[in-house]
């Protein structure tokens, strides 16, 4: 297991409740009538486009799941780089199991490798100078199966749920305020980061002087956010958040900021084309 996978448990409970979607209550009816039984078979996994592969624990698991004397092996790991026609690996045995379980173990590839994929570009675009961070922004039931994608592609996590750190937004800031909505997480949860959501130069001075140990700047400009970082000067970590594209990423990473956090990566992202070939 690598750091690029997800937890076994949750790609355990991904991939039954797709396959369980995928096959229905009769299954592969079409592998059933069409292909012999005890019939044996080979096929590989082909990229159609370059980039970067993830989600091979998913793919394997999905053969597992439907078969588990089918031998599956990879050539390319997650993380890599890969070119168009690279074979990233072969699944061998039963010919109904590999059918039965090709589009679920596909959908997961091409899903994850399109999130690594993009991912990348936005680090490369980057140059290194911040750190690119997902958000909350994820499908439901898939989020560490996203995540883990996100990191593949060099990217790093945001919280991972409501329960991992204190995140102060505006509709928090309007019921509470800001100075007393730091004061009462703080308090409350003395082991969390608290962060606060600004959407103005005076919010992040409020935000500072209350004690936040990070502040996202909210749809601000990247001449806003070289202000904040001048007047934060170190003191809280700033996170770059809202409407950040690959156009515009180089500019925010050049404003001394710490963080960017791009929601695309994982809400609307495009699938990464791979086909799986039989011999």
């Amino acid at each position: 297991m690598s750091s690029f996978d997800p937890p076994v448990t949750a790609v355990r409970r991904a991939v039954s409740a797709a396959l369980a979607e995928d096959l229905g209550v009769l299954g592969d009816i079409t592998s059933l009538a069409c292909v012999e039984e005890g019939a044996r078979g080979e096929a590989v996994f082909v990229a159609r486009a370059g980039g970067v592969l993830a989600g091979t624990a998913l793919a394997t698991e999905a053969f597992r799941q439907v078969d588990a004397e089918v031998d599956v092996q990879w050539y390319e790991h997650d993380g890599h780089v890969v070119a168009d026609g690279t074979h990233l690996g072969r699944v061998a045995g039963s010919l109904r199991s590999i059918l039965t379980a090709e589009r679920t173990a596909l959908n997961f590839l091409c899903h994850c490798s399109g999130i690594a994929t993009a991912t990348r570009r936005y680090v490369d675009a980057a140059q290194q100078r911040i750190r690119v961070l997902d958000t909350r922004k994820t499908l439901p039931g898939l989020r560490a199966v996203q995540r883990a994608a996100v990191r593949a592609g060099g990217g790093s996590n945001h919280r991972d749920s409501l329960s991992d750190a204190v995140l102060i937004k505006d509709n928090h800031v309007a019921a509470t305020g800001i100075a007393k909505a730091v004061e009462l997480a703080r308090t409350t949860w003395p082991g969390r980061m608290v962060e606060v959501e600004c959407d103005t130069l005076q919010q992040v001075g409020e935000a500072l002087d209350a004690g936040a140990h990070r502040i996202l700047l909210d749809n601000m400009t990247p001449d806003q956010v070289r202000a904040a970082v001048e007047r934060v000067a170190g003191a809280a970590e700033l996170e770059v958040s809202g409407g950040v594209t690959l156009e515009t990423i180089g500019v925010y990473a050049a404003t001394g900021a710490d963080f960017v956090s791009v929601g695309a990566l994982t809400h609307s992202v495009t699938a990464f084309d791979i086909g799986l070939d039989i011999l």
